[in-house]
């Protein structure tokens, strides 16, 4: 009789174990990849908008590029895509943005890692970092371009000319100029792969390289501040055309692959800036007119 009660005792012990076991809050299997609210009732994506929510901030990933996103002098985070998210944020009632300083190319490695939770760098979207994040819709389309000494003397003009002329080409690392160049012929002995923007600014003034290239906002930006009458930028540039299309980029915030709820509130507030005008009055702030405005291009379309 003992012994039929002990068994019946601890059967009914494993059986309150395995009801137990799925209810782990922030474990490695659960949903939402460990960003479970503290109350366990985290739906796939929500915890990340939750937690900042809750904790009244959110640590934003940054590359200190102007002028999509960077800090002035006195520390102040700005820039196109960091004050298009301010707004957006703090209509999601989050009052507070925090920004963590990182090289461009390592962007998406730290958003994955947790370092931050969401980027805001005007990062162009791609079918390789589609498969990496997940884009809002897009806040801008623009074109590149190049700079080259006073005078173009290898009369630069296009991403072709750099690849047949042996010319040295400064890009920043992990920007998607690289691949533009790549496709176009130039070799990669050819790139002098720069962290930022000012050391590509700086190849282009020592001689290390005999052109610099980046987006035209960022390019304008960055002459302005160097003034150097030594360097111009190329006004009759040849926009690249990889496989028989004209490039030009689209630039979003990125979250998460995750964080769908977030990224879903981030694209309604963002379209509610298009219909009012916000968008393009925030955007003329940092040297873009509505040429640059995305239409109505959505990250779905561009990740294919």
């Amino acid at each position: 009789m003992r012994k039929g009660w002990l068994l019946l005792l601890v059967a009914g012990m494993m059986l309150v174990s395995a009801c137990g076991a799925g209810n782990t809050n922030g474990s490695p299997g659960a949903s939402g990849g460990g960003n479970a609210s503290p109350g366990g009732n985290n739906k796939a994506g929500a915890g990340t908008l939750e937690k900042a929510r809750s904790q009244g901030y959110i640590t934003v990933g940054f590359a200190n590029e102007n002028p999509y996103a960077y800090k002035e002098a006195d520390g102040t985070l700005t820039g196109e895509a960091v004050e298009i998210a301010r707004v957006i944020l703090e209509r999601l009632g989050i009052s507070e943005m925090r920004g963590e300083l990182t090289e461009f190319g390592g962007l998406i490695g730290g958003l994955q890692a947790g370092r931050f939770d969401m980027i805001t760098a005007g990062m162009f979207i791609n079918e390789n970092r589609c498969k990496q994040v997940a884009f809002a819709n897009p806040e801008y389309s623009i074109g590149e371009a190049i700079a080259v000494k006073q005078g173009n003397p290898l009369n630069l003009k296009s991403y072709e000319d750099i690849a047949s002329s042996g010319a040295k080409v400064a890009v920043m690392t992990g920007a998607v100029e690289i691949e533009y160049l790549e496709q176009s012929g130039v070799k990669d002995s050819q790139m002098v792969i720069t962290p930022d923007q000012d050391a590509a600014v700086s190849a282009l003034q020592s001689g290390r390289a005999d052109a610099m290239t980046m987006t035209d906002p960022a390019l304008r930006s960055r002459l302005a501040s160097a003034q150097d009458d030594k360097l111009e930028r190329v006004e009759d540039f040849e926009q690249p055309v990889i496989d028989g299309t004209s490039v030009r980029g689209y630039g979003a915030s990125a979250f998460r692959p995750a964080d769908t709820e977030f990224v879903e509130a981030f694209n309604a507030e963002l379209e509610k800036l298009k219909e009012s005008g916000e968008l393009l009055t925030i955007l003329e702030k940092f040297g873009f007119s509505d040429a640059e405005l995305p239409g109505g291009m959505t990250a779905a379309e561009l990740c294919g």
